[in-house]
Parts: C-alpha cells; structure tokens; sequence
C-alpha cells in the first residue's frame, strides 16, 4: 500500500500499530506491556498508540518509550493519509518518527471535521482473517456505570444504510463467505426510522449468500419484529448479550435497561426462531455491592437460560465512571472467586453444547491448517473451532466454507470434510 508491506507482529517492521482499549484495567495494562516491549526490542521503529485508551491517557502512552507517539480514538482515520504523506517526504533526510509528528501537526485541524470520519477505516481484503468485519455503529449512549467507553467513543453514531449495503455487496464480491458486523452497540444502529431490524433486511436484500454474524445485541432490543429476520438461515446461529448480572439490584446499580426477567423473555426469543443456537453472554463479579445472594442470582439465572458460553470479567474501577466512586467494594479475592466459578461453570456449558453435535454436519469457515496435520481449523455458523479432516486440495485455504461431519467434541471440534459450499 504506496510503499508500505502489512506483516504479521511477530516480523521485523518501520512502523508498529498497536490499538489500545480501555474497558477493563487489564486491557490497559496489556497495551502498556506490549507498547514497552515494541519500544524495547524496536528502538529505531515508530510505534503508533491509537484507540480508546490513547484518546484518554495518551500522556501515560508516550511515557513508555522515546520512539512512542499517539494518535487518538477521534484521528485514528487519518491513518489512512500517512502512507502518502510519508511517501512524499521521503527523501528528506528525516525519520519516520520526525515525519509522523509532521503528519499529525498538518492533520490536527481536520481532526473531527470529516463527516462519519469514524467509518472511513474500511478495507475490502483482510490480510489476517478468513471473515470480514463492517462496522455499522459507533459510540453508545447507555451511560452504565461501569463503562468508560462512551467517554472516549461518544454518543451513538450509525453508518448510512445505502452504504452498508454497497460494502457488503462488494465484500460479497471479493470472496468473503462471511461478514461480521461490529460496532460499540449495534443494536442502537439507527438512520432514519430505520433501526437494526430494518438494516439487516435491507442487507439479506441487498447482497446474495454470503452469511452475516452479529457482535452482540443487548438483551432489551430483542424482539419478535428483530428474531424474524434473524430467523433467517444466512444469519449465524450464535448471539452474545452483554447481560452482566443476574440481579436486579445489581442491574439498576449498573443503569442497565432491563432487568433479568427480561434477559429471560429475549432469550427465549432467540430460541423459538434459532432453537440450536450457541447463545453466549458477558457477565461482571464483583460489581460494587453485589452480595453473595446477587451472585446466586447470576447463577440461576445462567443455569435457567442454558447459555452455551460465559464472557466473565471481575469488577474493576475504571475512571471517570459512576461505579469508580461506589462504596461496599467487593475484596478482590471474592471477587475473583466468584470468577473462577462462573469460568469452570462456562467450560461445563461449552463442552455440553459442542457434544449436542457429535454425527452432525456443520457449515465450517476454514481458517488456518492444523499445525502439524493435514486437517483444516475453521469456525461454523453456530461458534464452535472445528478441525476438519480430509479437505480437497482446491478447498483447502483460508475463506472457503465446507460441510463437516463432527466426530469428536471438545475445545477444538473435529469433522470430516463432507463437501464445499
């Protein structure tokens, strides 16, 4: 790209990328771990911090090494501008990191002045992932009192539907067999008087097999007019819901829209249209006040629901959040504890889910070849890792989707290539 080759991270490079999050302190302090090691090892690279925790603490960012340099969460579209700005000045006697801060000096009065500048970042070939990714939303306006994402994303802004539908169209037409699509909060997606429901008609409308995977719909949106379309067999059997507590008390506490009741009519949604379906959740322990009937609470209501997998995250504070500055904190250790339990209860569902498939076929996206076999990993439509034996030669690559029979459950699924699709 004008000059400039992607390799993997592990490769020797000019310019390292790193894109920080900052939902949890442990997402923080990966980054931090990972920007001082670039530095360390790559002390005449240019190191890039971009994201949501560069937007918040960028000073922290460009503390952790000479030849580090942010870009935040509301420029990181502008990365698109620097291989041609580079290119023009090379031959300038300066280094990459001279000619960044240039950049980045040239660019600061555009910063925010590009309409829907938050979707400019797209591509039609990803060069590390068998799917494609569209994000249609970005920002929230759920203010939950845990999260500190708003702070740095924003209110929720949509992409135009004319617009998705032109980009999947034509991720259909370079190959993909696969579209996921992501955002902050998808399920506030609006334009117009057109919510997600209208969006994703407009999509099966609009393109013509290719298979599309939705990030996470929050449970309260879930609805007979939204499970319809979903009903349809070109939409991944497998949805995640952020549910975070089983509790009420702990909901409101959270400023979560609905209460577990609800949680339990929006998953029965989903199972009278997808009876199958590999249904996933988040939950958080620890949460300021939870006690231990809140956390019994969770459990029934996970045990009730039958989910096939857990997302747990133990409480942590995140600045400038309502809950940061919450009495009755939970000691770490229980919070922890309580972790742990919801982790062993999540390998239990997983396990139990996959072997509900043992002499079925499954539509599996092939990914990368087996390390040391002649087998295949690919993921299927309902979420399940899936080794596939006995692939053909002309379908043995990244991208293509197969049919395999699955004899053997576990973390990692395999099959029997029955035929491509």
């Amino acid at each position: 790209c004008r000059g400039f080759e992607i390799v993997p991270s592990d490769q020797e490079a000019e310019i390292f990328i790193i894109n920080t999050c900052t939902v949890t302190s442990k997402s923080e302090q990966k980054a931090r771990r990972l920007i001082r090691k670039l530095s360390r090892d790559h002390p005449d690279a240019l190191l890039i911090a971009t994201g949501c925790y560069a937007q918040l603490n960028r000073n922290d960012l460009r503390e952790l090494g000479a030849n580090v340099e942010v870009l935040p969460q509301e420029s990181k579209d502008l990365l698109l501008e620097f291989p041609e700005y580079a290119g023009k000045q090379a031959g300038s006697g300066q280094g990459l990191q001279e000619i960044f801060l240039g950049f980045t000096r040239q660019a600061a009065s555009r910063v925010g002045a590009i309409p829907g500048g938050m979707f400019r970042l797209q591509t039609g070939r990803f060069s590390f992932h068998s799917r494609a990714f569209l994000k249609i939303q970005d920002g929230c306006d759920s203010g939950c009192s845990y999260c500190r994402v708003p702070l740095a994303r924003g209110g929720s802004v949509s992409l135009a539907p004319d617009e998705v539908v032109e980009r999947s169209r034509d991720l259909e037409e370079a190959g993909y067999r696969e579209i996921v699509l992501t955002g902050v909060n998808i399920s506030a997606y609006r334009s117009g008087e057109k919510g997600l429901p209208g969006l994703i008609k407009r999509m099966l409308a609009g393109t013509e097999s290719v298979r599309f995977r939705l990030s996470s719909l929050e449970p309260e949106t879930i609805d007979e007019t939204l499970c319809t379309l979903l009903a349809d067999s070109r939409i991944c059997a497998h949805f995640h819901l952020p549910v975070q507590s089983g509790s009420n008390r702990i909901l409101e506490a959270m400023r979560r829209r609905y209460r577990a009741e609800r949680v339990v009519e929006a998953v029965a949604c989903l199972r009278r249209i997808q009876p199958e379906a590999f249904i996933a959740a988040d939950f958080i322990t620890g949460f300021p006040g939870e006690s231990d009937d809140d956390f019994q609470a969770t459990k029934k209501l996970i045990e009730r629901l039958g989910l096939s997998r857990l997302h747990v995250f133990p409480f942590s504070p995140r600045p400038g959040t309502a809950a940061a500055g919450m009495g009755r904190r939970v000691p770490e250790r229980i919070r922890d504890e309580r972790a742990d339990v919801l982790l062993a209860l999540s390998k239990t569902l997983y396990s139990d889910y996959a072997a509900k498939w043992l002499r079925c076929e499954l539509e599996v996206l092939l990914e990368n070849p087996l390390s040391g076999s002649a087998a295949w990993v690919g993921t299927s439509a309902n979420y399940l890792k899936v080794a596939v034996d006995g692939v053909p030669e002309r379908s043995a690559r990244s991208g293509c989707l197969v049919r395999a029979l699955i004899h053997m459950s576990g973390t990692t699924c395999t099959g029997r290539y029955v035929s491509s699709l």
